[in-house]
């Protein structure tokens, strides 16, 4: 169980997509322009990620990993597409949902909300738990089980949200403030995730 808070909160905080690796910020900054819009991407992003992280992980370890299927042979040189082909399948799942009952987000997330596919937050994630599978278990970034795969994708999808909110908030803000013309728009908006990336960085001493 301490494993598991461990990679939670670790996830959220220390490895942050966002602030520690710098995925997905393409969407990131295009769509975090209020609050609302960034809930619902961040939701979506979220809920892709703790279904493709999980899928991959069984792919990972029951068909691409030394000796899986064919004593001798590793298919891991496979997980690139496999993985991808996954990701994209239910990134469409997403958006014919989003559409069917939620016109108004679907509208305001326009060609971001197909885009997840190509979300490198979220093939990073994919990529990153292939990795962790082969750590020592003593580690606390260690993957040896589904749910371990299950949490890690949670906290890395609720971390991804809480960046883009944190933004929106700001930037909604932003809006009514005296910002120097030369830096309005976007080149004020990289400051603001530059000041957000040093001030995550007090987490990495955590003992986690």
């Amino acid at each position: 169980m301490d494993h598991i808070i461990t990679l939670f909160f670790r996830s959220i905080f220390v490895d942050n997509m966002i602030f520690a690796f710098f995925l997905g910020m393409c969407s990131y900054l295009a769509v975090s322009k209020n609050v609302k819009t960034s809930i619902g991407l961040g939701l979506a992003v979220t809920f892709v990620l703790c279904v493709t992280v999980p899928v991959n992980y069984l792919l990972q370890t029951l068909v691409l990993g030394p000796d899986c299927l064919i004593k001798g042979v590793d298919l891991s040189y496979l997980a690139f597409i496999l993985f991808i082909a996954v990701i994209a399948s239910i990134v469409q799942l997403v958006e014919m949902v989003v559409e069917r009952f939620s016109p108004a987000l679907y509208g305001a997330l326009g060609i971001f909300l197909p885009l997840i596919a190509v979300n490198c937050a979220i093939m990073g994630a994919s990529l990153f738990m292939q990795q962790r599978i082969g750590l020592d278990p003593s580690s606390p970034q260690y993957i040896g089980s589904i749910l371990d795969a299950l949490v890690y994708a949670l906290g890395s999808g609720i971390g991804w949200t809480l960046a883009i909110v944190s933004l929106g908030a700001i930037r909604e803000k932003m809006a009514y403030s005296d910002v120097p013309k030369p830096l309005q728009g976007l080149g004020i908006s990289f400051i603001v995730v530059g000041l957000m990336a040093l001030a995550m960085m007090c987490f990495s001493g955590l003992k986690l």
